[in-house]
């Protein structure tokens, strides 16, 4: 609001930093300003001199705070423009999220409009393209435009993108027909460019996990992908440089890298890092800093002149020491030293630009020509720590001395609470509007914003107070920004050649891809499956829903079936008697669980909504929609079995712990169960500090307390003097009993077995139960998703975390050196994460020799509880830099400084297992990195590449869902459900096992579940779906799957409307193939056993329990008694007659309207 930042207008020092920008008197030193009110000065010279703002600072996480702090002075146009990583290895995988931001950044400096642009001072070391060449690769397109479809791909790949199969992922394109769908760097959705011929025709926003049209654009605009680009001319010269540099330098003895990287460009190999060649791509005029894109010079205000340089110059310098390194090793060439600007570069640009030094205190270090030099007093306010009485003196001396009094709130409940509260005490409190003018000196205001920190000015008697300053530990504000949605998995049955599938009927075969089979001039399309003993068998596409993909035992090869025997129909019958015997367990124990009646806890009270109202940061819409649902489970007397499935650090515990306070207000004791002791102890200190305000006990059961005190902790319990026990599966032992239990929390639900959850369950029946769990076992989300349990679902990132920028690549020590090098520089910590005890200390010692200065301590299960408790207390506060550690960090470790995370023989690990030790880092608001490296010049097998490119392809947030499925793909269904039920899920595989499972539980619950019966299809019709309208098989075989649980015409219409939107026009073939699969579903309602042609003879036959309406059928025959006739001899079918010259379309409508008809 303009009235917040005109007060500053009566500040004089104010007014002598205008009249020097004005008159040019730079550089201009201000000292004293402090916290926010560096972001209230910036704001109110952005908005009065009109004037574009850059802003150095010296990290990433300050400049973070600036542009959070600007936000609630309402300055839109501005983003942080974050330093990118210059990587020379050739990684497997490469997520583009710091590439998204900075393209963000420089996409808005192409509008020519005043701007804001914050960063740590290192981004201007990057060299990048200049603004005019970057310009000429934005591609404006809309719709009527004529463009040459060929020249546009090779365009998009020269503008970064890559082309794939089907958009995923930001920085993609794929190409289907006369239809390009790309998501671009920069923008809010993926879009769909639809031609007819050479023209474009539609362009329309596309939601990414349905992959369906959404609203329809007039133009859009389309932003390169990178900051380094360069087409085949370009890449044709580079490629000439370095061998010319090769064969003349006297560095690479050793030059199988230079050759390498020669080869890989040759080849057209996509370069995720062509950084390391922009001295060959580009002269020196060709590359700038982004400086270079402002318009006009704008306002470079350099927070902390000091710190800035120190920066700076260590990241050079670590930067240059690595490079030398390299070129000793023969990994560069000598032109790719100065791949970066160097800090004189710096110093001398920005000795050029109208630059203003911020500092608490005045330095004149960084610049030796005279400046002027403003002090501005601002003081900082005194943290009141909750100490309300403490906050109303305060006040009362502001009031007294006619001060004008603002106070920021999170959001309306505390603007609300605050309100009240300072009325009941005798102020004049008004919530901040629009109308007001401004400030009265007798009335504290409240505005809704998220300052980091509040200031005063004395000289103007004005005052900002944040909710911080008021209650201390809120340390870390979430920005109401872009919700981010992570993507739902709905399937995994992509099938490639070669894949194992199931056949209901015929049972296990090898799929051998698609093909159309031409007989009398009909074509239609088949799955080719290929059985025992070289037995084939094709399946009409209309059958598609009776084939699965075989999940079985990771590296264990089904055994396949043979074609005309009894042998899959026997196996089928072996799994579905033991199946029945699990069936009845489980039922019955859900059954069980929902006839006991349980505890209906109380409605919400003050205390409640006080306790909530204090979480430190803005709750996600999915955290709120699960608490409420939690909340009505335990206000019923229905007894709660819920699982609570969220992405790593998407909020899981609080929601939790919101459960758990519920429960004791109402006298109610909780039990809460993790997976490790190191778990165990981060909650017990997560629940204390949480609960510190109220009369609540908590005990722990871990190996890092004495016998003593947990026998202790246990009889409190027993005696119902405490409240919550947390403990490993400890809390199950016999010795555990409970005075008055009401909850129990299963934390990390994935990492308990069956027996152990059902155990704890059992102690209590009328215990209410909440399981937490990011990567939900399969058997828990395929009993969760078919209704037998009740489920809510984290979607939503907080709205400041980061993805995890993720490689996938080679173990190498100068890529572990730079990669601790620059978190330990930033001020952040390690994980290094090596799964091995036997030989920690060696590798720790390794480390230590690569980095002597740096200090790195390891850590295991197996150590003395003692010795264990100190490393990780020491490393929580920061006395430690890196820690080698086992598995052990794997659970719910939550250590905000940790933001870089190397993975030892990532290839080794599961894929549910790498994505929660990824999940450990980005806890914060800074960029975190993960490195998933394997041994150099290892062939990965194929269960570790698939593992590997699933982390890579799935790097985006909110991943636990698709990770839980593409890992059951990887390993095979494993032990799921006890080892007496392994061998028969080998044997029929997951699906089929889980199809056997459900309709046991189905007929237990008495419902009737008949054998289904098979319906055969041979009209001919052409009906096939052609490589014109999709290329690619996965696809082609996703969309028959589509085509073949049609139901109803509803679902007919939505398949079509799928089709057309994602492919373009559709052809009568594949139209035909909508129609069978209508027809086929009227048919099998009826009973229908086939519907087969001979000649010009169509036969409808039916089996014998086939229900259909025999006087329809009379009235039929009556009106279409020359292409009708019914026979009961034998048995019952009817006889449709062709009439000549009748199309593909005609006949198929003609049969379903008989369908239909009898009905």
């Amino acid at each position: 609001m303009e009235i917040i930042l005109s007060e500053i207008n009566n500040l004089k020092e104010y007014k002598k930093i205008k009249e020097s920008i004005k008159n040019k008197k730079f550089p201009l030193e201000i000292s004293g300003v402090l916290g926010a009110s560096k972001a209230h000065l910036i704001s109110a010279l952005f908005k009065e001199c009109g004037k574009s703002c850059v802003i150095l600072t010296s990290n990433e996480l300050n400049a973070k705070k600036i542009y959070e702090d600007m936000k609630n002075f309402e300055i839109e146009n501005i983003r942080i423009y974050p330093s990118k990583d210059v990587f020379f290895y050739n990684a497997e995988a490469y997520s583009l999220d710091i590439m998204d931001k900075r393209i963000e950044a420089m996409n808005m400096l192409m509008r020519d409009e005043p701007c804001v642009v914050i960063m740590s001072a290192d981004a201007l070391l990057d060299k990048i393209i200049v603004k005019n060449m970057f310009k000429e690769h934005i591609k404006d397109i809309a719709v009527g435009d004529k463009l040459e479809f060929e020249k546009l791909i090779l365009e998009l790949v020269y503008m970064g993108y890559e082309r794939v199969e089907s958009v995923e992922n930001k920085g993609e394109f794929a190409i289907r027909g006369g239809i390009v769908d790309i998501y671009p760097i920069a923008a809010a959705s993926m879009l769909r460019i639809e031609f007819w011929d050479d023209e474009v025709d539609s362009i329309r926003e596309v939601k990414l996990d349905t992959q369906r049209s959404q609203e329809k654009l007039d133009k859009i605009k389309i932003n390169p992908a990178k900051d380094i680009l360069f087409g085949k001319d370009r890449l044709y010269v580079a490629i000439e440089k370095i061998k010319e540099e090769r064969d003349s330098s006297k560095h690479t003895k050793e030059k199988s890298y230079i050759n390498n990287m020669i080869e890989s460009l040759e080849n057209n190999v996509r370069l995720i890092n062509a950084e390391r060649l922009v001295n060959y791509l580009y002269d020196q005029s060709e590359l700038t800093n982004i400086l270079g894109y402002f318009s006009d010079a704008p306002l470079v205000f350099v927070d902390q002149p000091i710190k800035v340089k120190q920066k700076c110059e260590i990241e050079y310098s670590q930067f240059m020491e690595i490079m030398e390194e390299k070129l000793t090793k023969g990994m560069i060439l000598p032109s790719q030293i100065e791949i970066r600007y160097s800090y004189d570069d710096i110093r001398k640009a920005l000795a050029m630009q109208n630059t203003i030094n911020m500092s608490v205190l005045y330095d004149n270090i960084v610049y030796e020509n005279e400046s002027e030099v403003i002090n501005v007093k601002v003081k900082a306010i005194d943290t009141f720590t909750k100490n309300f009485k403490l906050l109303e003196d305060n006040l009362k001396f502001y009031r007294e001395n006619q001060y004008k009094i603002l106070l920021y709130t999170r959001n309306i409940t505390s603007m609300n609470n605050l309100k009240e509260e300072l009325s009941k005490q005798g102020f004049s409190v008004k919530v901040l509007s629009e109308e007001d003018r401004k400030l009265q000196s007798n009335v504290i205001y409240i505005a809704k914003g998220t300052l980091n920190t509040g200031f005063e000015y004395s000289d103007i008697k004005m005052v900002v107070i944040s909710e911080k300053d008021i209650f201390a530990e809120i340390s870390k504000r979430k920005f109401k920004g872009r919700k981010i949605k992570g993507k739902k998995i709905e399937s995994f049955t992509d099938l490639k050649l070669g894949d194992y599938v199931v056949h209901d009927q015929h049972g296990i075969g090898m799929y051998k891809g698609i093909e159309k089979i031409t007989v009398e001039n009909t074509a239609k399309d088949y799955i080719k499956i290929e059985y025992r003993d070289g037995g084939l068998l094709y399946i009409g596409i209309s059958q598609m829903d009776y084939i699965q993909k075989f999940i079985g035992t990771e590296g264990k090869v089904p055994k396949i079936n043979k074609l005309d025997t009894a042998e899959w129909k026997n196996a089928k019958q072996k799994v579905k008697k033991s199946v029945a015997d699990l069936a009845e367990k489980l039922v019955k124990l859900y059954a069980e669980r929902q006839k006991v009646v349980g505890y209906a806890f109380s409605q919400d009270n003050d205390w409640q909504a006080n306790f909530e109202d204090e979480f430190p940061y803005v709750e996600t819409d999915d955290q709120l929609v699960a608490v409420e649902e939690i909340k009505k489970d335990m206000e019923s007397t229905k007894v709660m079995d819920r699982l609570l499935c969220g992405d790593v650090g998407y909020g899981k515990t609080e929601v939790a712990i919101r459960a758990i306070f519920k429960a004791i207000q109402d006298g109610k004791q909780v039990a809460v169960l993790g997976p490790t002791t190191i778990l165990v102890e981060q909650h017990f200190k997560t629940f204390t500090e949480r609960m510190k305000d109220y009369p609540i006990k908590i005990e722990h059961l871990s190996r890092f307390r004495s016998p003593k005190e947990q026998k202790e902790s246990i009889k409190r319990m027993e005696n119902g003097l405490s409240d919550i026990l947390i403990g490993t599966h400890r809390i199950l032992s016999k010795d555990i009993k409970f005075k008055n239990l009401g909850l129990i929390i299963i934390d990390e639900e994935q990492r308990f077995g069956v027996l152990q959850k059902e155990k704890l369950k059992n102690i209590q029946k009328n215990v209410d139960v909440l399981s937490l769990s990011a990567t939900p076992i399969p058997r828990t989300l395929h009993m969760s998703l078919s209704g037998i349990r009740d489920m809510s679902i984290l979607e939503e990132a907080p709205r400041e975390r980061q993805p995890i920028q993720t490689y996938v690549i080679e173990h190498d020590d100068t890529l572990v050196k730079n990669a601790i090098y620059k978190e330990v520089g930033r001020g952040g910590q390690v994980y290094y994460l090596y799964n091995r005890v036997n030989n920690i200390d060696k590798v720790t010692e390794q480390l230590i020799g690569l980095l002597p200065e740096i200090n790195i301590v390891h850590a295991h299960g197996q150590m003395n509880k003692k010795e264990l408790e100190s490393i990780m207390e020491d490393f929580v506060l920061g006395k430690i830099d890196v820690l080698v550690a086992t598995s052990i960090i794997e659970t719910g470790l939550d250590i905000p400084n940790v933001n870089t995370i190397i993975i030892h023989d990532a290839d080794k690990m599961g894929l549910a297992q790498l994505y929660q030790l990824r999940g450990r880092v980005g806890r914060s608001n800074r960029i975190a990195y993960a490195y998933l490296t394997y041994k150099k010049d290892k062939v990965l097998n194929d269960s570790a590449e698939k593992r590997l490119n699933a982390i890579k392809e799935f790097t985006e947030l909110g991943s636990g869902f698709k990770i839980a499925m593409r890992d059951l793909e990887i390993r095979g269904a494993g032990n799921l459900l006890g080892s007496e039920q392994h061998g028969h899920m080998e044997t029929v595989g997951y699906d089929m096992y889980c199809k056997i499972l459900d309709e046991a539980v189905r007929e237990l619950k008495g419902e009737i579940v008949g054998e289904k019966h098979d319906i055969t299809i041979d009209i001919n019709v052409n009906a096939y779906i052609s490589d014109d309208l999709i290329q690619n098989e996965m696809q082609k075989i996703e969309i028959y799957k589509k085509i073949a649980s049609i139901k109803n015409k509803q679902d007919m219409y939505e398949v079509e409307e799928e089709i057309e939107d994602r492919y373009g026009n559709i052809p009568p073939a594949t139209y035909n193939l909508l129609y069978i699969a209508l027809m086929k579903s009227h048919a099998t309602n009826i009973g229908v056993r086939g519907i087969i042609q001979k000649g010009t003879s169509i036969i409808i036959d039916f089996y014998e329990n086939a229900s259909f309406d025999m006087g329809k059928l009379i009235e039929m025959i009556k009106v279409r008694s020359k292409s009708l006739s019914y026979t009961t001899i034998k048995k019952a079918y009817l006889t449709y007659k062709v009439d000549k010259g009748m199309d593909d379309k005609g006949i198929i409508w003609d049969l379903m309207e008989i369908m239909e008809g009898i009905l």
